[in-house]
């Protein structure tokens, strides 16, 4: 059983940056996918970034590539989210996720193909 737990989150003038932090425990975190999803007010959960068990390998959604940099560093038990040129609609709660179980060989995109997840860390962005 892994538990994450966020942090970081804030307010933020638009053009601002944050960074977001995932503590993770009780588990073989080194062994895991690892991702962010944020879920804005009346809309579904979305994808954000994935990164690999040992950081080599990263995926995007269109909308953060250039502004987001996702990293891990497993000798932690943490990853983060760098996020800069921040917008208004990037105004979200903010999910850390792993995937612990199974084999991956795309990093994985979908709500359910992950296993566990943080509380969320809530990020407004102020026009």
């Amino acid at each position: 059983q892994v538990q994450l737990v966020e942090s970081g989150g804030g307010l933020v003038q638009a053009g601002g940056s944050l960074r977001l932090s995932c503590a993770a425990s009780g588990g073989a975190f080194n062994t895991c996918t690892m991702g962010w999803f944020r879920q804005a007010p009346g809309k579904e959960r979305e994808f954000v970034v994935a990164i690999s068990w040992n950081g080599g390998n990263t995926a995007y959604a269109d909308s953060m590539k250039g502004r987001f940099t996702i990293s891990r560093d497993n000798a932690k038990n943490a990853m983060y989210l760098q996020m800069n040129s921040l917008k208004p609609e990037d105004t979200a709660v903010y999910y850390c996720t792993a995937k612990c179980q199974g084999p991956v060989v795309v990093l994985p995109r979908r709500i359910y193909d992950y296993d566990y997840w943080g509380q969320g860390t809530q990020v407004t962005v102020s026009s």
